[in-house]
């Protein structure tokens, strides 16, 4: 299933069968980087977790080793000026408690230009009352 939905700006009506839990999933990992919250970005995801970027796999055991990465790159974001952050729903597939999303994702300035753009294949894991990241495949 392919669905052309968008992030809080434009969002469209979303076809028959997404996951409305996919979509508050991504805007409470959106919200948190915008707030530079930490704790809140690792509470999206399921563990172990695995983040691919720059052609390597990371694995994540517990919120505590993501912590450490999430502080890495928030202090990088901070360093680019980046303060809002918007997605795109480029494509969704949910089977049982399992899942997969592809989203575009820009991140922008104070002023609201584009400072980094990205896309990220997402598998996620419904763990029972939330949708959760397992893992994150990054394209720059």
């Amino acid at each position: 299933m392919s669905d052309e939905i968008s992030g809080p700006e434009g969002l469209q009506e979303p076809d028959e069968g997404f996951d409305e839990g996919l979509l508050d999933l991504f805007d409470d990992y959106r919200e948190a980087f915008e707030d530079f919250d930490a704790e809140s970005v690792a509470d999206c995801f399921a563990y172990p977790a695995v983040i691919w970027q720059f052609g390597k796999g990371n694995v994540f055991q517990d919120d505590e080793e993501l912590l450490e990465n999430i502080e890495k790159l928030f202090a990088a974001l901070d360093k680019e000026g980046v303060v809002s952050s918007a997605f795109d729903v480029l494509s969704t597939h949910v089977e049982g408690d399992a899942g997969m999303a592809t989203l575009a994702w820009v991140q922008s300035d104070a002023d609201g230009e584009p400072v980094i753009e990205f896309t990220c294949h997402y598998h996620l894991i419904y763990d029972g009352d939330t949708w959760r990241i397992a893992m994150i495949v990054n394209e720059p």
